[in-house]
């Protein structure tokens, strides 16, 4: 199992100290960092600027939104962003969800995997440099009552194959993940429950005759360290309660099916409820210890080690973090303290 150090987003007021995180995991030999977007900085942008300022760490996206970008921009992006680093580019793919898709980008939320199939069979045709010609329903390409014509990638990335990432959390995406993608981005991952998501996957690549060997499953994770594993978990109550309340409407949030789904149906409902009634202290409050140990890395170095051994052992090949921590120095701490439990649990690779 490898380390991955996940930046989230630019422009929180944490600028200076994500690159110099990003410095220090290059030194530590972490395998990537993420770079997140939303309706705010852009991830192309600032993984350019991350890229030029490390040597060995490989750039990813955590996520590109799909409804941001047109396939061919995507991959005119992505083959850019692979040369100027040198090879190191991982390409990660998301949805969105409704709110930002149509709020922000003004595209219809519908179809989200027959959107995605296409988009991401129209990525990997022009980054092998052919002529893109396709004729979808969501994409036509040249399109056909006009002067368009088919036209190839001028770029050449460094690599025949840039690695393909998909963000995705149901049944069905999950499958789409396995059949198209070199690999899953998982939020709120959890090994108790990580079986059924992984058979999704699995089915995904025996449909296309493979196996999940080579198959990077990639769950992020918060990092808090600390004696007391439930004083940890405090510190992360905040962020649960915003994806499980927050992200999306009452009728749809992926995340909060996602915990129903893990069997915390009644607190997800009692988060969401909060959350949205403007009561985000008490939302925190409202989520289950339980559901924050399973979902992130709490407790002491050794505690660590022991839950990286869990988590190589449930299908995790590479582990993103996010180190707690209120100074930069701190954490700093933090991503030494990732290498050392991995040392200590063996199962590094």
């Amino acid at each position: 199992m490898k380390l991955g150090l996940n930046m989230g987003y630019w422009g929180m007021g944490n600028d200076a100290a994500n690159l110099a995180l990003a410095k220090e995991a290059d030194v530590l030999g972490y395998s990537v960092a993420w770079v997140a977007e939303a309706y705010g900085s852009d991830a192309p942008t600032i993984l350019s600027w991350v890229a030029a300022q490390t040597t060995r760490i490989d750039v990813g996206s955590a996520i590109f939104q799909i409804p941001g970008r047109t396939p061919a921009n995507c991959a005119m992006t992505a083959a850019t962003l692979d040369s100027l680093s040198g090879g190191r580019f991982r390409l990660g793919l998301g949805v969105s969800g409704p709110q930002v898709s149509e709020g922000w980008h003004g595209v219809r939320f519908d179809k989200p995997l027959g959107r995605t199939r296409e988009y991401i069979e129209i990525v990997n045709k022009a980054l092998r440099r052919e002529r893109v010609q396709y004729d979808g329903e969501h994409y036509v390409l040249p399109l056909p009552d006009g002067p368009g014509k088919a036209l190839q990638l001028t770029v050449h990335p460094v690599r025949e194959h840039i690695p393909t990432y998909l963000a995705s959390v149901g049944p069905k995406n999950l499958e789409l993940t396995g059949e198209l993608f070199d690999g899953w981005l998982a939020i709120f991952y959890s090994p108790e429950h990580a079986k059924e998501s992984l058979s999704h996957i699995e089915a995904g690549r025996a449909k296309v005759g493979k196996t999940m060997a080579g198959f990077d499953v990639v769950p992020s994770m918060p990092m808090i360290i600390g004696d007391d594993q439930r004083a940890c978990a405090d510190m992360i109550r905040w962020y649960a309660a915003l994806y499980i309340g927050g992200m999306g409407s009452r009728e749809k949030n992926f995340y909060n099916q996602l915990a129903v789904r893990m069997g915390f149906e009644e607190a997800a409902a009692k988060v969401q409820d909060l959350y949205l009634d403007k009561k985000k202290d008490e939302a925190a409050a409202a989520v289950p210890f339980e559901f924050l140990e399973q979902t992130a890395l709490l407790g002491t170095k050794e505690q660590i080690a022991e839950k990286m051994q869990v988590l190589a052992a449930s299908g995790v090949t590479t582990l993103t973090i996010t180190p707690g921590g209120f100074t930069p120095e701190e954490q700093k701490a933090g991503l030494r303290t990732a290498v050392e439990a991995l040392e200590l649990s063996g199962v590094g690779s």
